[in-house]
């Protein structure tokens, strides 16, 4: 008679993290609901928060025990500190314990083999982390398009209507995941990328050529970054529904491979 478990089909550990804000006085964590309802209800995940400090966080054990990692996005912005830069745009909001949890975090999960997908401000993140830079105002770029959310006393359902399309380059992840060339996303966002980091790959762009999602080339794992919220359309977009179904299909490889490891060990 043997005391090993047998594997069992259970659900992947999802990582989600969260903004460091400030409830009633007390320093609190936060993360939308969004995220956790497209992990749950699409990716087939168990959602966990990761808190917004890097004290709480010790890597090794985030590899050993999570199935993935979703970077969110938020109303703050990374610190132009973080890549090079020391002017802040006025009027931004910054969180500078979620820079401080995140960024040293992403390319070891990623090169762990960890599926990570960022969203937004995650989309950012994972650029600063490979060394590339963002524009603050992205708005106001010779030609571009305004790709802030607009009116903010519209319903929150109206700021996640499309407002865009974007070009879906061939070869890429999302060219697999989308019949279609060009799809119409919801953006909002006031940075975006400036200069790409280097060994992230384009994925997306919109009609302006500014840079709406990459991939990490050579990632053993599913590492894809998007600039628009997928989180909010999982509903009625083939292609927010396809990102988080393929985020979740490799969450589930993950886990059972982790379940495997664990059956050996005993």
């Amino acid at each position: 008679m043997t005391n090993a478990l047998p594997l069992s089909p259970v659900k992947p550990l999802v990582a989600i993290a969260a903004d460091r804000v400030e409830r009633y006085g007390h320093q609190a964590h936060a993360l939308l609901h969004g995220y956790v309802d497209a992990v749950v209800s699409v990716s087939g995940g168990m959602a966990l928060a990761l808190p917004a400090d890097e004290a709480a966080i010790d890597i090794a054990s985030l590899i050993a025990h999570v199935d993935g990692v979703v970077l969110t996005g938020s109303p703050s912005n990374v610190s132009p500190h973080q890549y090079g830069q020391t002017s802040i745009a006025p009027g931004a909001m910054l969180d500078l314990d979620r820079d401080a949890t995140v960024l040293p975090l992403i390319k070891m999960l990623v090169a762990a083999g960890v599926p990570v997908l960022g969203i937004c401000r995650g989309f950012q993140e994972m650029n600063v982390a490979w060394g590339g830079t963002l524009n603050a105002a992205v708005h106001e770029r010779p030609g571009a398009i305004d790709h802030r959310e607009g009116d903010q006393t519209r319903p929150i359902k109206d700021w996640y209507e499309d407002c865009h399309s974007i070009e879906i380059i061939s070869g890429g992840i999302l060219s697999v995941l989308s019949a279609e060339k060009y799809v119409l996303v919801n953006s909002l966002h006031h940075q975006g990328v400036e200069r790409l980091g280097e060994g992230l790959k384009v994925e997306a762009i919109a009609p302006d050529g500014l840079i709406e999602a990459f991939s990490v080339e050579g990632a053993p794992g599913f590492a894809l970054a998007v600039q628009w919220h997928p989180e909010m359309r999982v509903e009625d977009s083939d292609l927010a529904r396809g990102i988080f179904e393929a985020f979740g299909a490799a969450c589930r490889q993950r886990a059972i491979i982790r379940a495997q490891s664990c059956k050996a060990s005993q």
